[in-house]
């Protein structure tokens, strides 16, 4: 990677996490913010958390969570998240790391969250499978995820716009197809619901939430 390159990469990830929290905030005053507390209510022993970004999901954990790690590879996101952490009542560890390789041993939590996250880790198929790796058997991952739409039109939307999307939106991809990632990991989808991100553009609307265990 050039200089140039690691400058830009650099400025505008540091942008991109300063205006994160407030981009959403139409959206998590829509109903992204309820679903998100109805998802963590489901939390409990010890939790793993990829992509916490500025920590919005710290203080929706239940008192049922023993150990809560978060996993944020992005220094910048990380750098907030730790800022959100110290004046929480929430007690949790920050690990800077990408999602496809983390430091834990086999079967060292019982829940995993991902929230907005599987549609930016570079390779997903590799993160879900450290994540049932790290799961005790029939561990639990909890998501709220936006996925590629049922409807072809907006799908091929969603293949047109994905490369601008991306380069504006912090490596975000709107075409992914993670239910059909988190079948082939070995998760169980049939119990996922699919919905609409509430006040989303329409390539991002489509989405699934719920619980999916490992199988």
């Amino acid at each position: 990677m050039s200089v140039a390159q690691q400058l830009y990469d650099a400025t505008w990830g540091r942008l991109f996490a300063a205006m994160y929290d407030r981009s959403l905030k139409a959206t998590e005053e829509a109903g992204l913010g309820e679903m998100r507390r109805e998802l963590l209510a489901g939390a409990a022993g010890r939790v793993v958390e990829l992509g916490a970004g500025t920590g919005v999901n710290l203080d929706l954990y239940p008192d049922s969570v023993e150990e809560l790690v978060l996993v944020e590879p992005d220094p910048h996101m990380a750098k907030r998240l730790r800022a959100r952490l110290a004046v929480s009542p929430r007690q949790a560890t920050v690990l800077e790391a990408p999602a496809e390789r983390l430091p834990y041993p086999d079967a060292s939590f019982e829940v995993a969250v991902a929230t907005l996250v599987l549609c930016t880790i570079p390779d997903p198929a590799a993160a879900l499978a450290e994540l049932r790796r790290l799961l005790v058997p029939g561990g639990r991952l909890l998501l709220i995820e936006h996925v590629r739409a049922d409807d072809p039109a907006v799908a091929r939307w969603q293949d047109r716009l994905e490369n601008a999307w991306r380069l504006c939106w912090g490596g975000c991809h709107c075409n992914r197809d993670t239910a059909a990632a988190l079948a082939a990991a070995g998760f169980e989808t049939s119990g996922l619901e699919r919905g609409r991100m509430p006040k989303a553009p329409p390539i991002v609307r489509p989405l699934i939430r719920g619980i999916a265990p490992s199988s």
